[in-house]
Protein backbone atom coordinates (compact mmCIF):
# COMPACT_ATOMS: atom_id res chain seq x y z
CA UNK A 1 0.00 0.00 0.00
CA UNK A 2 0.99 3.26 -0.67
CA UNK A 3 2.46 5.22 2.34
CA UNK A 4 1.53 8.64 0.65
CA UNK A 5 -2.46 7.55 -0.69
CA UNK A 6 -5.51 8.80 1.00
CA UNK A 7 -7.21 5.46 2.27
CA UNK A 8 -10.92 4.78 1.98
CA UNK A 9 -11.11 3.93 5.82
CA UNK A 10 -14.90 2.01 7.00
CA UNK A 11 -15.42 2.15 10.84
CA UNK A 12 -17.31 -0.32 12.13
CA UNK A 13 -18.68 0.38 16.02
CA UNK A 14 -21.93 0.17 17.68
CA UNK A 15 -21.32 3.15 19.86
CA UNK A 16 -20.24 7.20 18.98
CA UNK A 17 -20.40 10.41 21.06
CA UNK A 18 -23.22 11.34 18.52
CA UNK A 19 -25.29 8.70 17.90
CA UNK A 20 -25.97 5.90 20.40
CA UNK A 21 -23.31 6.10 23.40
CA UNK A 22 -22.35 3.72 26.06
CA UNK A 23 -19.06 4.10 27.70
CA UNK A 24 -15.39 4.80 26.30
CA UNK A 25 -15.68 2.88 23.42
CA UNK A 26 -17.43 5.42 21.84
CA UNK A 27 -14.71 8.30 22.88
CA UNK A 28 -11.83 6.11 21.39
CA UNK A 29 -13.77 4.97 18.19
CA UNK A 30 -15.15 8.48 17.47
CA UNK A 31 -11.91 10.44 18.04
CA UNK A 32 -9.28 8.19 15.85
CA UNK A 33 -12.40 8.51 13.10
CA UNK A 34 -12.05 12.35 13.01
CA UNK A 35 -7.70 11.98 13.32
CA UNK A 36 -7.71 9.65 10.64
CA UNK A 37 -10.69 11.71 8.90
CA UNK A 38 -7.62 14.72 8.42
CA UNK A 39 -6.19 13.08 5.99
CA UNK A 40 -8.10 10.53 4.86
CA UNK A 41 -11.96 9.50 3.86
CA UNK A 42 -13.52 7.90 6.70
CA UNK A 43 -16.90 5.99 7.02
CA UNK A 44 -18.23 5.56 10.37
CA UNK A 45 -20.91 2.41 10.33
CA UNK A 46 -22.93 2.43 14.22
CA UNK A 47 -26.48 2.62 15.36
CA UNK A 48 -28.86 5.20 14.83
CA UNK A 49 -31.47 6.71 13.50
CA UNK A 50 -30.28 8.83 10.57
CA UNK A 51 -26.51 9.45 8.74
CA UNK A 52 -24.80 12.36 9.49
CA UNK A 53 -21.36 13.54 9.05
CA UNK A 54 -19.40 15.44 11.51
CA UNK A 55 -15.40 16.80 11.69
CA UNK A 56 -15.02 15.12 8.04
CA UNK A 57 -16.55 11.97 8.93
CA UNK A 58 -19.89 10.16 7.45
CA UNK A 59 -21.97 7.93 9.64
CA UNK A 60 -23.95 5.42 8.08
CA UNK A 61 -26.71 3.91 11.07
CA UNK A 62 -28.76 1.03 11.16
CA UNK A 63 -31.47 0.41 13.88
CA UNK A 64 -31.09 -3.35 15.00
CA UNK A 65 -33.41 -5.73 16.93
CA UNK A 66 -33.37 -8.55 18.81
CA UNK A 67 -34.22 -10.04 22.05
CA UNK A 68 -30.48 -10.19 24.00
CA UNK A 69 -27.62 -8.71 23.41
CA UNK A 70 -25.92 -11.44 21.11
CA UNK A 71 -28.94 -11.32 18.96
CA UNK A 72 -29.35 -7.28 18.61
CA UNK A 73 -25.58 -7.38 17.48
CA UNK A 74 -26.36 -10.03 14.69
CA UNK A 75 -28.79 -7.96 13.62
CA UNK A 76 -26.79 -4.80 13.60
CA UNK A 77 -23.56 -6.44 11.67
CA UNK A 78 -25.93 -7.90 9.29
CA UNK A 79 -27.73 -4.08 8.96
CA UNK A 80 -24.72 -2.33 8.59
CA UNK A 81 -23.26 -5.00 5.92
CA UNK A 82 -25.90 -3.67 4.01
CA UNK A 83 -25.22 -0.20 4.66
CA UNK A 84 -21.47 -0.91 3.42
CA UNK A 85 -21.80 -2.00 0.40
CA UNK A 86 -23.88 0.92 -0.59
CA UNK A 87 -20.85 3.17 -0.39
CA UNK A 88 -18.42 0.51 -1.56
CA UNK A 89 -18.30 1.17 -5.35
CA UNK A 90 -15.19 2.90 -5.07
CA UNK A 91 -13.73 0.13 -2.64
CA UNK A 92 -13.04 0.90 1.01
CA UNK A 93 -8.98 -0.23 1.59
CA UNK A 94 -9.35 -0.96 5.18
CA UNK A 95 -12.26 -2.17 7.45
CA UNK A 96 -11.79 -1.52 10.99
CA UNK A 97 -13.84 -3.43 13.95
CA UNK A 98 -14.09 -2.36 17.23
CA UNK A 99 -14.98 -4.80 19.91
CA UNK A 100 -17.11 -7.79 19.77
CA UNK A 101 -20.11 -6.16 19.19
CA UNK A 102 -19.54 -6.07 15.26
CA UNK A 103 -17.61 -9.32 14.83
CA UNK A 104 -20.45 -10.69 12.82
CA UNK A 105 -19.74 -8.03 10.06
CA UNK A 106 -16.10 -8.84 10.60
CA UNK A 107 -17.00 -12.56 9.53
CA UNK A 108 -19.66 -11.14 6.68
CA UNK A 109 -16.84 -8.63 5.06
CA UNK A 110 -13.72 -11.37 6.11
CA UNK A 111 -12.56 -11.52 2.84
CA UNK A 112 -11.42 -7.82 2.90
CA UNK A 113 -8.43 -5.98 4.27
CA UNK A 114 -9.72 -6.24 7.82
CA UNK A 115 -8.21 -5.03 11.05
CA UNK A 116 -9.90 -6.16 14.57
CA UNK A 117 -9.74 -3.63 17.75
CA UNK A 118 -10.14 -5.47 21.49
CA UNK A 119 -10.74 -2.54 23.82
CA UNK A 120 -11.60 -5.48 26.62
CA UNK A 121 -12.62 -9.45 26.80
CA UNK A 122 -15.89 -10.77 28.23
CA UNK A 123 -13.45 -12.71 31.10
CA UNK A 124 -11.98 -8.89 31.97
CA UNK A 125 -15.64 -7.19 32.26
CA UNK A 126 -16.99 -10.02 34.42
CA UNK A 127 -13.44 -9.24 36.79
CA UNK A 128 -11.67 -11.90 35.90
CA UNK A 129 -14.21 -14.30 36.43
CA UNK A 130 -14.96 -17.15 33.85
CA UNK A 131 -19.00 -17.16 33.50
CA UNK A 132 -21.01 -20.03 32.89
CA UNK A 133 -23.66 -18.35 31.50
CA UNK A 134 -24.58 -19.24 27.73
CA UNK A 135 -24.34 -15.31 27.05
CA UNK A 136 -20.23 -14.94 28.47
CA UNK A 137 -19.56 -18.31 26.05
CA UNK A 138 -21.66 -16.78 22.82
CA UNK A 139 -19.27 -13.10 23.11
CA UNK A 140 -16.06 -14.79 24.17
CA UNK A 141 -16.24 -16.80 21.33
CA UNK A 142 -16.98 -14.15 19.47
CA UNK A 143 -13.91 -12.50 20.83
CA UNK A 144 -11.63 -15.45 19.52
CA UNK A 145 -13.24 -15.58 16.09
CA UNK A 146 -12.49 -11.69 15.89
CA UNK A 147 -8.73 -12.66 16.34
CA UNK A 148 -8.82 -15.46 14.51
CA UNK A 149 -10.37 -14.03 11.54
CA UNK A 150 -8.45 -10.27 11.08
CA UNK A 151 -5.69 -9.64 9.06
CA UNK A 152 -4.06 -7.51 12.01
CA UNK A 153 -5.43 -6.90 15.67
CA UNK A 154 -4.78 -4.14 17.75
CA UNK A 155 -4.67 -3.81 21.98
CA UNK A 156 -5.48 -0.99 23.63
CA UNK A 157 -2.63 -1.90 26.28
CA UNK A 158 0.07 -4.57 26.81
CA UNK A 159 -1.58 -6.62 29.57
CA UNK A 160 -4.63 -6.69 27.20
CA UNK A 161 -3.09 -8.43 24.14
CA UNK A 162 -1.14 -10.70 26.59
CA UNK A 163 -4.76 -11.56 28.23
CA UNK A 164 -5.88 -12.11 24.59
CA UNK A 165 -3.24 -14.50 23.34
CA UNK A 166 -3.73 -16.30 26.83
CA UNK A 167 -7.11 -16.78 26.23
CA UNK A 168 -7.58 -17.11 22.58
CA UNK A 169 -4.33 -18.10 21.09
CA UNK A 170 -4.20 -15.30 18.95
CA UNK A 171 -0.95 -15.52 17.04
CA UNK A 172 1.17 -12.51 19.06
CA UNK A 173 2.83 -11.68 15.56
CA UNK A 174 -0.74 -9.56 14.31
CA UNK A 175 -1.36 -8.05 17.41
CA UNK A 176 -0.21 -4.79 17.87
CA UNK A 177 -0.31 -2.35 21.25
CA UNK A 178 -1.71 1.27 20.28
CA UNK A 179 -3.56 3.02 23.41
CA UNK A 180 -6.42 5.23 23.43
CA UNK A 181 -5.96 8.71 23.36
CA UNK A 182 -7.97 11.96 24.93
CA UNK A 183 -8.62 15.48 23.47
CA UNK A 184 -6.80 17.02 26.43
CA UNK A 185 -8.50 20.63 25.81
CA UNK A 186 -12.11 19.43 26.87
CA UNK A 187 -10.94 19.02 30.45
CA UNK A 188 -8.11 21.49 30.21
CA UNK A 189 -10.44 24.65 31.43
CA UNK A 190 -10.61 26.99 34.10
CA UNK A 191 -13.32 26.22 36.61
CA UNK A 192 -14.20 27.53 40.47
CA UNK A 193 -13.61 24.74 42.26
CA UNK A 194 -15.49 25.29 45.15
CA UNK A 195 -17.99 26.90 43.44
CA UNK A 196 -18.60 23.51 42.35
CA UNK A 197 -18.88 21.83 45.54
CA UNK A 198 -21.40 23.89 46.83
CA UNK A 199 -23.72 22.80 44.24
CA UNK A 200 -23.05 19.76 45.79
CA UNK A 201 -23.66 20.81 49.57
CA UNK A 202 -19.66 20.73 50.32
CA UNK A 203 -17.88 22.92 51.74
CA UNK A 204 -15.55 24.43 49.86
CA UNK A 205 -12.27 23.10 51.97
CA UNK A 206 -13.24 19.84 52.45
CA UNK A 207 -12.09 16.93 50.86
CA UNK A 208 -13.55 15.55 47.93
CA UNK A 209 -12.68 11.88 46.75
CA UNK A 210 -14.78 10.69 43.09
CA UNK A 211 -15.89 8.21 41.44
CA UNK A 212 -17.09 8.07 37.40
CA UNK A 213 -17.72 5.13 35.73
CA UNK A 214 -20.65 1.93 35.43
CA UNK A 215 -21.30 1.01 38.97
CA UNK A 216 -20.28 -2.70 38.36
CA UNK A 217 -18.21 -5.67 40.06
CA UNK A 218 -15.30 -5.02 36.93
CA UNK A 219 -14.96 -1.19 38.26
CA UNK A 220 -14.81 -1.78 41.89
CA UNK A 221 -16.96 0.78 43.60
CA UNK A 222 -17.62 -1.27 46.20
CA UNK A 223 -13.76 -1.59 47.09
CA UNK A 224 -13.85 2.33 47.31
CA UNK A 225 -16.74 2.12 49.68
CA UNK A 226 -15.45 -0.65 51.86
CA UNK A 227 -12.54 1.80 52.30
CA UNK A 228 -14.32 4.91 53.55
CA UNK A 229 -14.32 4.33 56.88
CA UNK A 230 -10.77 4.22 56.82
CA UNK A 231 -11.00 7.13 54.88
CA UNK A 232 -13.04 8.79 57.36
CA UNK A 233 -11.65 7.67 60.65
CA UNK A 234 -8.14 10.06 59.52
CA UNK A 235 -10.59 12.66 57.62
CA UNK A 236 -13.65 13.18 59.59
CA UNK A 237 -14.60 15.74 57.05
CA UNK A 238 -13.98 14.03 53.64
CA UNK A 239 -16.95 14.23 50.65
CA UNK A 240 -17.79 11.37 48.32
CA UNK A 241 -18.87 11.60 44.63
CA UNK A 242 -19.91 8.14 42.49
CA UNK A 243 -21.39 9.17 40.01
CA UNK A 244 -22.53 6.67 36.84
CA UNK A 245 -25.13 4.06 36.45
CA UNK A 246 -24.80 0.50 37.03
CA UNK A 247 -26.63 -2.89 38.58
CA UNK A 248 -24.47 -2.17 41.94
CA UNK A 249 -26.17 1.51 42.32
CA UNK A 250 -28.95 0.18 44.95
CA UNK A 251 -26.57 -2.09 46.83
CA UNK A 252 -23.72 1.06 46.92
CA UNK A 253 -26.70 3.23 47.93
CA UNK A 254 -28.01 0.88 50.84
CA UNK A 255 -24.41 -0.06 51.95
CA UNK A 256 -23.61 3.71 51.88
CA UNK A 257 -26.39 4.96 54.21
CA UNK A 258 -25.29 7.44 57.20
CA UNK A 259 -21.64 8.26 55.22
CA UNK A 260 -20.94 11.12 53.36
CA UNK A 261 -21.43 10.17 50.01
CA UNK A 262 -23.46 11.19 47.26
CA UNK A 263 -24.64 9.06 43.95
CA UNK A 264 -25.69 11.44 41.31
CA UNK A 265 -26.35 8.57 38.48
CA UNK A 266 -25.58 9.66 35.18
CA UNK A 267 -23.72 12.83 34.90
CA UNK A 268 -23.84 15.59 30.91
CA UNK A 269 -19.87 15.54 29.79
CA UNK A 270 -20.43 19.01 30.97
CA UNK A 271 -21.27 18.34 34.52
CA UNK A 272 -18.33 15.18 34.44
CA UNK A 273 -15.89 18.20 33.19
CA UNK A 274 -16.95 20.32 36.51
CA UNK A 275 -17.00 17.20 38.66
CA UNK A 276 -13.26 16.30 37.77
CA UNK A 277 -12.35 19.76 38.32
CA UNK A 278 -14.13 19.89 41.74
CA UNK A 279 -12.30 17.19 42.85
CA UNK A 280 -9.46 16.64 44.99
CA UNK A 281 -8.23 13.30 44.03
CA UNK A 282 -9.89 11.32 41.86
CA UNK A 283 -10.46 7.11 42.65
CA UNK A 284 -10.02 4.50 39.80
CA UNK A 285 -10.99 1.20 41.84
CA UNK A 286 -11.35 -1.55 38.92
CA UNK A 287 -10.61 -5.04 39.45
CA UNK A 288 -10.16 -5.46 35.47
CA UNK A 289 -9.36 -2.89 33.37
CA UNK A 290 -7.86 -2.81 29.92
CA UNK A 291 -6.95 0.74 29.67
CA UNK A 292 -9.42 3.30 31.76
CA UNK A 293 -10.14 6.25 29.78
CA UNK A 294 -11.19 8.01 32.77
CA UNK A 295 -7.47 8.26 33.59
CA UNK A 296 -6.62 10.45 30.39
CA UNK A 297 -9.31 12.93 31.40
CA UNK A 298 -8.77 12.64 35.45
CA UNK A 299 -5.21 13.97 34.04
CA UNK A 300 -6.10 16.07 31.52
CA UNK A 301 -8.05 17.72 34.42
CA UNK A 302 -4.82 18.15 36.36
CA UNK A 303 -6.42 15.81 38.96
CA UNK A 304 -4.31 13.16 41.29
CA UNK A 305 -5.26 9.47 40.81
CA UNK A 306 -5.60 6.73 43.00
CA UNK A 307 -5.43 3.32 40.62
CA UNK A 308 -6.00 -0.68 40.87
CA UNK A 309 -2.34 -2.42 40.12
CA UNK A 310 -4.43 -3.83 37.36
CA UNK A 311 -4.29 -3.99 33.21
CA UNK A 312 -3.82 0.08 31.34
CA UNK A 313 -3.98 1.35 34.66
CA UNK A 314 -0.84 -0.32 36.37
CA UNK A 315 0.87 0.08 32.55
CA UNK A 316 0.55 3.76 32.18
CA UNK A 317 0.47 5.50 35.86
CA UNK A 318 3.98 5.36 37.30
CA UNK A 319 4.19 5.01 41.07
CA UNK A 320 5.14 8.16 42.93
CA UNK A 321 5.49 10.33 39.11
CA UNK A 322 1.67 10.27 38.03
CA UNK A 323 -0.08 9.36 40.68
CA UNK A 324 -0.22 6.17 43.16
CA UNK A 325 -0.86 2.76 41.99
CA UNK A 326 -2.24 0.16 44.86
CA UNK A 327 -3.64 -3.24 45.44
CA UNK A 328 -7.38 -3.38 44.52
CA UNK A 329 -8.52 -3.38 47.95
CA UNK A 330 -10.10 -1.50 50.50
CA UNK A 331 -6.61 -1.29 52.56
CA UNK A 332 -4.76 -0.68 49.35
CA UNK A 333 -7.47 2.24 48.01
CA UNK A 334 -7.51 3.76 52.17
CA UNK A 335 -3.89 4.01 51.47
CA UNK A 336 -3.94 6.21 48.48
CA UNK A 337 -6.50 8.57 49.33
CA UNK A 338 -5.21 9.13 53.06
CA UNK A 339 -1.15 9.68 51.52
CA UNK A 340 -2.57 12.43 49.39
CA UNK A 341 -4.62 13.94 52.03
CA UNK A 342 -2.00 13.71 54.59
CA UNK A 343 0.41 15.47 52.23
CA UNK A 344 -1.25 17.90 49.94
CA UNK A 345 1.99 19.02 48.18
CA UNK A 346 2.37 15.36 46.65
CA UNK A 347 -1.11 15.84 44.74
CA UNK A 348 -0.51 19.10 43.34
CA UNK A 349 2.94 17.22 42.04
CA UNK A 350 1.70 14.07 41.03
CA UNK A 351 -1.59 15.83 39.33
CA UNK A 352 1.46 17.94 37.36
CA UNK A 353 2.69 14.96 36.19
CA UNK A 354 -0.41 13.23 35.10
CA UNK A 355 -1.58 16.25 32.96
CA UNK A 356 2.10 16.32 31.84
CA UNK A 357 1.78 12.58 30.33
CA UNK A 358 -1.12 13.04 28.24
CA UNK A 359 0.70 15.44 25.66
CA UNK A 360 3.77 13.03 26.00
CA UNK A 361 2.13 9.39 24.83
CA UNK A 362 -2.28 9.85 24.84
CA UNK A 363 -2.34 13.07 21.46
CA UNK A 364 -4.94 11.49 18.92
CA UNK A 365 -3.08 12.36 16.26
CA UNK A 366 -0.25 10.43 17.39
CA UNK A 367 -2.64 7.61 18.31
CA UNK A 368 -3.44 7.57 14.47
CA UNK A 369 -0.28 7.33 12.67
CA UNK A 370 0.47 4.20 14.60
CA UNK A 371 -3.07 2.90 13.77
CA UNK A 372 -2.21 3.90 10.02
CA UNK A 373 1.16 1.73 10.29
CA UNK A 374 -0.88 -1.18 10.72
CA UNK A 375 -3.52 -0.81 8.17
CA UNK A 376 -0.60 -0.77 5.88
CA UNK A 377 0.95 -3.71 7.00
CA UNK A 378 -2.63 -5.52 5.91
Amino acid sequence: MDNGKRLKIAIFCWESLYSERVGGLSNAATYLAQSLGKKHEVHFFTRGDQDFEVCGVSYHVWHPQGSNIVEYCASLSHGLVERFYQFDTEPFDILHFHDWHMVEALHLLRHRRTVFTYHSTEFGRNGGVHGDWWEYHEISGKEWYGGLTARRCIAVSGLLRQEVIDLYKVDPGKISVIPNGVVKEQFDVSINQGAIKQKYGIHYLAPLIVFIGRLVYQKGPDILVDAMPKILDRFWNAQFIMAGCGGMKDWLISRTAGMPVQFPGFITDSEYVRLLHASDIVVIPSRNEPFGIVLLEAWSANRPVVVSRVGGLAENVEHGVTGLVVDPTPDGIAWGVNYYLDNPNERNRLGRGGYNQVDRRFFWDSIAEQVMHVYREV
